[in-house]
């Protein structure tokens, strides 16, 4: 059964806890709220048990069938976080959770993750299952026209008013990176909370952030500035960046980069592929020119490292995540920086 993010408190309240719950979508801060909901509920109901799952190459999905039918040594209530990355769980995946979602264990809550799915696999076996067992989250991504909606409603459950001006300000500042705009508006709640704040205010607090931004970084990449684009890496590590909100940001460059490239390659209008990844409208001569550099194979490997250097900020894989962004930002301006020493 459907259920948009917005709906989730109100059902939690009415409906209680179902077994089944996927959360779908590519806007990382919305999917990971709604799994966070999720999870205090289930905390708040006894569920003190959980065991998470990452779905890497080589995953041994016999493990979800065989902890389904194991006892909890620690709790009654367990819940199975389930993590799909790569949104596409397999042949093996696809078997068991169909087999699993036929008949949940009681007293225990299946949480999947996954990102956008396409038409063809929101009509597969497996997800159809899970439907019908319990709920389906779609996160969509907030259009830049609803983007000042979003941040005004943001705003006020952080007992903020923001002035027009101050919220048309910090949407053309975040670009719909909805983590950024948070961060804002909690940094601006500590100040101002049950408070008017107006643009002179927003513009302060904002010249007050971070040296360095990651969409530097991203712009500076994209333009194939290698010596710049390195010294912001270092600057953002420096300054205490998280490294997966640098990586965020790469990757979103990224997938849009091997997307236009490939229509490129196949002598198509790349307007399709800008729209489809939301290419503010300032930016997309930018990632067009950027996209020609190399063909989507070379988008494709740097994604991969994307991969890893998220598996290493999670503790996942031995490499070390800096090293990888430092590895990617090289690989997004290579081609250019090699025929300016030329």
């Amino acid at each position: 059964m459907q259920l948009k993010p917005e709906q989730l408190t109100a059902h939690l309240a009415r409906d209680g806890l179902d077994r089944v719950y996927v959360i779908t979508g590519d806007e990382p801060l919305q999917v990971q709220e709604a799994a966070d909901r999720l999870r205090h509920a289930a905390r708040e109901a006894g569920y003190s048990d959980r065991q998470v799952f990452e779905v890497q190459p080589g995953f041994d999905w016999g493990r979800l069938g065989a902890e389904a039918d194991a006892l909890s040594l620690f709790a009654d209530k367990r819940i199975f976080d389930l993590r799909i990355p790569g949104g596409k769980p397999g042949r093996d995946g696809a078997a068991a959770l169909a087999e699993y979602a036929t008949d949940p264990p009681p007293d225990t809550l299946l949480l999947v993750t996954l990102p956008r799915l396409d038409r063809a696999q929101r009509s597969s076996k497996w997800f159809r299952s899970l439907d019908r067992a319990g709920r389906v989250i779609t996160v969509w991504p907030v259009e830049a026209r609803s983007l000042p909606a979003w941040l005004k409603q943001r705003a006020r459950a952080c007992r903020l008013d923001l002035a027009p001006d101050a919220l048309a300000f910090l949407a053309g500042q975040t670009e719909g990176n909805l983590l950024a705009a948070a961060q804002e508006i909690e940094k601006l709640a500590l100040l101002h909370e049950g408070e008017t704040v107006g643009l002179e205010a927003v513009m302060a607090s904002v010249a007050g952030s971070a040296r360095y931004s990651v969409f530097e970084l991203a712009d500076s990449a994209l333009n194939g500035a290698g010596g710049r684009s390195l010294r912001i890496l270092a600057g953002l590590r420096g300054e205490g960046t998280p490294a997966l909100v640098v990586l965020w940001s790469l990757t979103r460059e990224l997938r849009s980069l091997l997307a236009v490239s490939h229509a490129l390659a196949h002598r198509r209008d790349p307007g399709g592929a800008l729209s489809a990844h939301k290419v503010w409208e300032r930016k997309k001569g930018l990632v067009t020119m950027a996209a020609r550099r190399r063909p989507p194979e070379a988008w494709q490997r740097l994604l991969r490292l994307c991969a890893q250097a998220d598996r290493a900020a999670k503790g996942r894989d031995a490499a070390d995540p800096w090293q990888l962004l430092e590895d990617i930002v090289t690989g997004m301006v290579a081609d250019r920086e090699q025929r300016m020493s030329a």
